[in-house]
């Protein structure tokens, strides 16, 4: 999987370290992720239901336990791509499949930089001071590799279908 620009030892280096710091609490974290989604782009909110339950606000759908277990799942798929930073490319079907997934659930492609825009700022959030430009930048390369990986699945399927 090639993002473009491929990381350098440097950016992998930054990745683990703020991972490190961020993984120990995936709900939380992932609640700063999703609380501040949901801030940029509140359409999102119906996509998320669950037994055809729709969410009268975001803190309801945050609070929810299947919600939780999404939480969970995203911040695995993040700490899947910081183990394999020096072989993105075997998580490439994963990936791949990860982003068919998510257009036939009706995800539209434009919400990708509104989640890499709230994984920027969940980073920012947790991290503090550490959260250096160099930082941002590594992680803006690592996400931009995922999302290119996702969209390959992404492109198999007609829109809305």
């Amino acid at each position: 999987m090639e993002s473009g620009m491929p990381l350098s030892d440097v950016q992998r280096a930054l990745i683990r370290e703020t991972w490190q710091r961020v993984s120990g609490s995936p709900v939380q974290h992932g609640l700063v992720l999703f609380t501040r989604l949901f801030d940029l782009d509140p359409d999102l909110l119906p996509l998320f239901q669950y037994n055809c339950k729709q969410f009268a606000s975001p803190q309801e759908c945050l609070s929810a336990p299947e919600f939780l277990d999404h939480i969970k799942k995203v911040m695995l798929v993040i700490d899947a791509a910081v183990s394999h930073l020096e072989d993105l490319s075997s998580l490439e079907e994963y990936l791949y499949n990860l982003g068919k997934k998510h257009q036939a659930v009706g995800v539209k492609v434009e919400s990708f930089s509104t989640v890499g825009e709230s994984l920027l700022y969940m980073l920012e959030r947790c991290l503090g001071t550490a959260f250096s430009p160099d930082v941002q930048e590594a992680w803006s390369r690592l996400y931009g590799a995922v999302v290119k990986a996702m969209r390959r699945g992404w492109d198999t399927l007609p829109e809305g279908d």
